[in-house]
């Protein structure tokens, strides 16, 4: 028999979770200067700042 959703696994803090809707995980590929092989940087950017992140070298 299956348990029934818990109350507690609602998010209890509306606020906390409006502003993590703010932040994106970016992937940018870069290639590495020795084999010429592409790596992929990971990384969590506030949504604003995405253009910024992956234009900078």
């Amino acid at each position: 028999m299956a348990k029934a959703a818990s109350k507690n696994a609602k998010v209890k803090d509306q606020k906390a979770a409006a502003e993590a809707k703010n932040w994106t995980k970016v992937i940018k590929a870069v290639r590495s200067p020795k084999s010429g092989a592409y790596t992929f940087k990971e990384a969590i950017v506030h949504k604003d700042k995405v253009k910024d992140y992956l234009s900078e070298k």
